[in-house]
């Protein structure tokens, strides 16, 4: 990596909790030289806009959380136990312990407007993602006998996400985990009535 590319990514690593907790309008520039240690126009060198610093910053958040359903999933073989890691991992997001203020999807999608379409296409992108992640694990759930055949995944998708998004807000809003721990219960529960007994017994 050369300098200019360590110092992109000081940018990207500093800025990212900036806006992901303060969001797009909260968090200026000023306060990204301050975290930096940089000048301005050593910032400029390397982002040619706040929205550009901001759109490197969501990605490399994304990317943290991807990264961490990559790590959940290892060694998942069944549809249901993949689904109920999925769920873990938005414990984290919820409490912060991941990244500072929570989900980076969830953040974005509600602070971005049409005053920034690219950070509202990105965060459509990434939610998007996650959507046919779960589908997609449904899908070969069913195919291999490890799911109800009738389960519809666009339906255990839209209701996995909805219902974690959600719990990661009233969470983060009443500073209370209580309603992530009620969530996950329920989705537990949900995920497990999906499930058909393999041949080990369950």
């Amino acid at each position: 990596m050369t300098k200019g590319e360590r110092t992109r990514q000081l940018i990207v690593e500093r800025a990212m909790p900036l806006f992901n907790t303060r969001g797009y309008a909260g968090a200026s520039i000023s306060d990204i030289v301050r975290e930096t240690g940089l000048e301005k126009g050593g910032i400029y060198n390397h982002f040619d806009s706040k929205e550009a610093i901001a759109l490197a910053a969501f990605e490399y958040a994304v990317g943290l959380v991807e990264a961490l359903f990559r790590e959940v999933l290892v060694g998942k073989e069944r549809a249901d136990e993949r689904l109920a890691a999925i769920v873990g991992v938005y414990t984290n997001l919820a409490d912060g312990s991941l990244l500072p203020g929570g989900c980076p999807i969830l953040n974005t999608a509600v602070e971005a407007d049409d005053t920034q379409p690219q950070l509202r296409d990105r965060a459509r992108a990434a939610m998007s993602d996650c959507l046919r992640l779960i589908g997609a694990t449904v899908k070969d759930g069913i195919a291999r006998g490890e799911l109800r055949p009738e389960t519809d995944p666009r339906t255990v998708a839209t209701v996995i996400t909805a219902t974690l998004e959600g719990a990661v807000v009233l969470t983060r809003l009443f500073d209370n985990d209580e309603y992530m721990r009620r969530a996950t219960e329920h989705l537990h529960g949900y995920i497990a009535a999906l499930a058909l007994d393999d041949e080990r017994g369950r």
